[in-house]
């Protein structure tokens, strides 16, 4: 199974945590990652480019670091400009069809803060609730996401076991990804 990482993170450079995830999912030959901000500093995107990505690929990851209980501005950009209606969606709109769609975040807050009682009220799943509906929409297999919380505390030690346990999550078929619901 071939894996398309979209990774949308506006200074990856800087990121402990997504870099670290990046490097890791590099040394393996069946998986693509994308960074999005690195391809398009711009933002101008080519959607014809990114479509063919997507077609080559049966499982898409979208890595990105939670801002506000949202993706950044540039992924948003993206589904609007690439999930075109006659390619994901309408009328011979089925190229995402059967293809499986989840997603990896990092967030600064812990994980007691996302939950219903937390500070934050919501949980990761309900907050990654768009990302799902459009998978759904789209005709793919929606993953249960994987999440690393408190990224500013994590150990290196922490940190590595992250590196495996997302290449795990990454690795995974549908059912097993749905049988661990992945959470650091």
């Amino acid at each position: 199974m071939k894996t398309l990482i979209i990774v949308a993170h506006p200074d990856l450079a800087s990121s402990r945590i997504n870099q670290a995830w990046v490097k890791e999912l590099q040394r393996h030959d069946h998986i693509t990652v994308h960074d999005l901000y690195r391809q398009y500093p711009s933002g101008n995107i080519d959607a014809g480019h990114e479509q063919l990505l997507l077609e080559q690929h049966d499982r898409i990851i979208f890595q990105f670091p939670l801002y506000w209980y949202s993706s950044p501005p540039l992924l948003k950009g993206w589904f609007d400009t690439v999930l075109q209606a006659g390619f994901a969606y309408g009328p011979d709109g089925s190229k995402l069809q059967g293809k499986q769609m989840g997603a990896a975040v990092s967030t600064f807050g812990t994980a007691e803060s996302y939950q219903s009682s937390g500070a934050n009220r919501f949980t990761i799943e309900e907050l990654l609730r768009p990302l799902e509906a459009l998978a759904r929409y789209v005709g793919a297999d929606y993953l249960p996401p994987y999440s690393l919380h408190d990224a500013s505390h994590v150990t290196e030690e922490q940190l590595r076991q992250s590196q495996l346990q997302y290449l795990q999550y990454v690795k995974a078929s549908a059912a097993q990804a749905e049988g661990q619901r992945v959470s650091s």
